[in-house]
């Protein structure tokens, strides 16, 4: 079996097809997902989903991506936190590539997260593009290394993802891995270790080969599963088993 650790479908492209979306990944052996909150707007409906069903789970946070974004506080992160379908805090930390100019409203909202995450005694999913030191950078500095977490949809250099091990994180491989021109993300793949890595979607974005350029799911995490095994050149069932004992050792609150 295999669990997507990443997914937005609560969005409006994919929230019509719930029925289909939780057979298909019957029918990939995707035993479970995590939906994940980027907004507070939005977040009831993330959570009714994982109240709805068995085998979908939540996080809570709010995305690095507009500075005009209604924010938690860290009292109201600790306390949505507490719910027992909500495994995680975030989607959080630092985009350098949509947001411009002085950036210090996204550090303040990431290290919000940290100490709420912190204080919910919650592992982060953390979300970095083109601003990779300065999260590493912020995570050291607020003890991020006491809840670990994961590094979600990872692109960067491997030398970015050993600080991230050394501070107890995981790395999560999207359907970027299956794309040609992605060698950075397959040198990565290659060389995490097994016990530290998860495997995600971050549908309905970022559609694995052979569905590139179409709507991702869930279902589809089988594929960046196949690309790992094959560029590591273990079976795919040592994927599964590892990623997925990964994401329930993780995420404690999902059980496994």
């Amino acid at each position: 079996m295999l669990v997507d650790s990443h997914c937005h479908i609560n969005f409006p492209d994919l929230a019509g097809r719930m029925p289909e979306l939780l057979a298909n990944m019957r029918a990939n052996r995707v035993s479970h997902a995590v939906v994940i909150g980027v907004s507070v707007p939005a977040w009831p409906e993330v959570i009714a989903l994982a109240e709805t069903h068995d085998n979908l789970f939540a996080t809570v946070g709010v995305h690095p991506d507009s500075e005009e974004a209604e924010e938690w506080s860290e009292d109201e992160l600790v306390a949505r936190g507490a719910h027992p379908k909500v495994v995680a805090i975030g989607e959080t930390g630092l985009d350098y590539h949509w947001c411009k100019g002085d950036l210090g409203w996204q550090h303040e909202r990431f290290r919000t997260h940290i100490r709420a995450a912190r204080r919910a005694g919650l592992p982060l999913v953390v979300h970095t593009r083109e601003a990779a030191e300065d999260t590493m950078r912020l995570l050291r500095e607020e003890g991020a290394g006491e809840t670990g977490g994961v590094m979600h949809c990872f692109t960067e250099s491997w030398e970015i993802a050993r600080q991230a091990l050394d501070l107890g994180f995981y790395i999560s491989l999207s359907g970027i891995v299956t794309f040609k021109s992605a060698t950075q993300v397959q040198d990565v793949a290659r060389r995490v270790p097994l016990d530290r890595l998860l495997v995600e979607t971050d549908s309905p974005y970022l559609a694995p080969v052979p569905f590139r350029g179409k709507m991702n799911e869930p279902a589809y995490v089988r594929h960046v599963a196949e690309c790992v095994a094959t560029l590591r050149q273990i079976p795919l069932a040592e994927v599964e088993d590892a990623t997925t004992a990964n994401v329930f050792r993780l995420f404690g609150k999902m059980g496994g």
